[in-house]
């Protein structure tokens, strides 16, 4: 397909842990190009390189007529997972030292015997402390000893430390104190990256406030040589439009601000997938949406309705156990609430410590990768599983570009069956049916914790992985519609095309509904609003287009945490209150059905986020190669029920079947960058968007 010279494009690209994904779309919409390639290691840029330069040659479009560039990567949160960040120093209240190993005291699992904590992003050595106290209000108890810092900066010197944190108690509410000492930090260490906590996270909760401005600091310097190392090789390849960045909350920011604010990007590229399953849900007529992404090295997933998709300002990176809430390093950053809720297609399949298989965490990445790739991996993963099932085509996996070793999966899963006595057929079976269930107990719960009905939503199925899993996974949920979008399998890259340019600030404002000071609260909200505009057009958006949202955390005096409300965009003054009482008791009663009649409210964090338009991609057009293309194949052995055993199974070229066409399960449909197989009780209709629509409708 030749795109042609005379159009502009758009261009995403998504870093993930196994595959590195490309997006490439005419400014006209007509035509949409991708290509995936396995993720290089130890930098990822040399096949984000690489890949550009295939699209764009096979695409015949010169590089210079992308005129917009949007980028997703995991490299954030790998860093922080893998503990190979920077060489990092605190500067913290004198007493809060170990505020980073005490934590919130607490146990996240109180019947583990066993149970570790995560290790401090700076080791004890590197926690130095500095004479000086704010109260919560931000007034000053005891100034600043200035000698302490300097002091500190003298032994970060000698170990060679590569960035420095600062957070003092109480910053949020007064930054003066930390400035201060930054000014002595840029003055004697003026090349070391350098993170301030009312910058990055200006909130309550020290602990975690810590734990936030500790990582942004740890990551920092490798993510600005990463950004400034891209834009080079992008500039040297002839791509010069600006580099932006997907942020976790869904929207982008330039490379400049991203690179200072790098913790903002720890769910950089799974974001894209949701908002892609938003995209195509809408449609088809769909606004509930279970948007499933499955990649290569991770399962995710997140609720959505008409208002979108929510966003948390507490999540965790690096946990010490993958599924266990509080087992790792608590972030005070705007994320959508995503939830990891398996493992992904290079998962690898053991046996856990009490003998009983399991699959993931460990994940084989791009190199070695699955024991089928036939690049030196010899463990299972699901990747073999599925292939070994039938599922997948070996010599059709990424349209060709890879031919799969069906011996060396064979090999791999007879290695483990073994040890359980189970033949490779029941071992790859399992394998499957063990993925799919973890995956939908993951999604249950969630819902459940969030008062949804989730057989009520329709599953968007988005990564490579994906659309082999969504049957069985939607089976287990009670989720009877799935949709397989048009180039499922790079869904996160087309997704931040969506994005729009946006930033997100936040101020701790603690106090009770009725003693409200409005002066106060406009000036706050007017300083981050100024704040936000600085930002968004720097990325590019002019004033007239930009729109101001704001928000507040409340709750009842005495609770631990908030919920969140909309505060209005106008002038505040004592009339707000009733309104924000209002908004208040309406959200609680939507959460949790009732209200406490007689307690107090009070306000704890006052929020904004400033951004510019959505784009608007209307109806994107899909990918099709009609001339020449067979919707129908052939046959080919396939196994969707270890009693039952393989079956004849139809296999379809995506490329060629048109809208309006119904498909009776068991049925594989294979394009170049994923699979789809619809189960025995599933059907699958080609909709006039070119999404797959897979219903379940006949009982066994």
């Amino acid at each position: 397909m030749n795109l042609g010279v005379n159009q502009s494009y758009s261009l995403a690209i998504d870093i993930g842990g196994t595959f590195t994904d490309l997006v490439l779309l005419s400014s006209n919409l007509e035509h949409l190009a991708v290509n995936k390639i396995l993720t290089s290691y130890p930098d990822p840029s040399n096949a984000v390189l690489e890949g550009l330069g295939r699209l764009l040659s096979n695409e015949d479009v010169d590089p210079r007529s992308v005129g917009r560039l949007i980028h997703g990567t995991t490299l954030v949160t790998n860093t922080l997972i893998e503990r190979k960040g920077a060489r990092t120093g605190l500067i913290t209240t004198r007493g809060f030292r170990d505020a980073l190993e005490i934590g919130r005291e607490g146990r996240y699992d109180i019947y583990d015997l066993f149970l570790e904590l995560p290790e401090p992003l700076v080791e004890r050595r590197l926690r130095l402390e500095a004479g000086g106290r704010l109260n919560v209000r931000g007034e000053v108890i005891d100034p600043l000893i200035d000698e302490d810092v300097e002091e500190a900066c003298r032994r970060f010197l000698q170990a060679e430390v590569e960035a420095v944190a600062i957070c003092f108690l109480h910053a949020y509410a007064n930054p003066d104190h930390e400035m201060s000492a930054a000014e002595i930090v840029r003055r004697m260490m003026p090349d070391t990256a350098l993170s301030l906590s009312h910058e990055v996270a200006p909130e309550l909760r020290e602990f975690d406030r810590t734990s936030t401005v500790v990582a942004n600091a740890y990551v920092q310097p490798l993510a600005e040589r990463y950004m400034r190392g891209l834009e080079m090789g992008l500039l040297e390849v002839g791509v010069k439009a600006p580099l932006q960045i997907m942020l976790s909350n869904g929207g982008i920011c330039s490379a400049e601000t991203a690179s200072a604010f790098p913790v903002r990007l720890v769910e950089s590229g799974p974001c894209g997938g949701a908002l892609a399953s938003a995209y195509w849900a809408k449609q088809t007529s769909r606004h509930k949406v279970l948007a499933f992404d499955m990649g290569g090295t991770t399962a995710k997933a997140i609720l959505g309705d008409e208002q979108g998709f929510p966003i948390t300002t507490e999540s965790e990176v690096a946990r010490v156990y993958r599924f266990k809430r509080g087992s790792g390093l608590p972030l005070l950053v705007p994320v959508m609430e995503m939830i990891e809720i398996g493992a992904g297609g290079g998962s690898i399949a053991h046996l856990n410590d009490l003998g009983l298989p399991t699959v993931g965490p460990e994940s084989a990445g791009s190199d070695p990768g699955p024991a089928c790739y036939g690049q030196g991996g010899v463990n299972p993963t699901v990747t073999d599983a599925d292939l070994f099932l039938g599922l997948l085509n070996p010599d059709y996996f990424l349209g060709g570009e890879m031919v799969l070793d069906v011996k060396a999966a064979n090999d791999a899963l007879e290695i483990l069956g073994r040890k359980l006595d189970m033949t490779p057929e029941r071992m790859a079976s399992g394998i499957h049916r063990m993925v799919n269930e973890n995956m939908a107990n993951a999604a249950r719960v969630h819902a459940a914790e969030r008062g949804i009905d989730i057989r009520r939503y329709t599953m968007v199925a988005t990564g490579g992985a994906g659309p082999v899993h969504a049957c069985g996974v939607a089976e287990r949920l009670g989720i009877r519609t799935v949709i397989v979008p048009p180039v499922a399998g790079v869904g996160s890259a087309f997704g931040m095309m969506l994005a729009p340019i946006s930033f997100d600030f936040s101020r701790s404002h603690v106090v009770r509904l009725e003693h409200l000071d409005f002066d106060r609260l406009n000036r706050l909200f007017a300083e981050m609003e100024a704040a936000g505009v600085d930002v968004v057009t720097e990325a590019g958006v002019e004033k007239p287009e930009i729109r101001i949202e704001r928000l507040a955390d409340v709750r009842y005096v005495g609770q631990g945490h908030e919920i969140r409300i909309v505060v209005p965009n106008d002038e505040l003054d004592s009339s707000a209150r009733e309104r924000i009482r209002q908004a208040f008791e309406a959200e609680y009663t939507r959460v949790y059905g009732r209200i406490c009649e007689g307690l107090d409210i009070e306000t704890v964090h006052w929020r904004v986020r400033v951004h510019g338009p959505d784009p608007d991609l209307g109806m994107v057009r899909a990918p099709m190669r009609t001339e020449g293309v067979s919707s129908l194949r052939g046959t080919r052995q396939a196994l969707f029920d270890a009693q039952k055993g393989a079956e004849e199974t139809r296999v379809f070229d995506r490329y060629g079947l048109q809208p309006g066409v119904v498909i009776n399960g068991p049925a594989i449909i294979e394009e170049a960058e994923s699979t789809t197989v619809i189960g025995p009780l599933w059907s699958a209709e080609v909709h006039a968007s070119g999404s797959l629509v897979l219903s379940r409708e006949r009982e066994k």
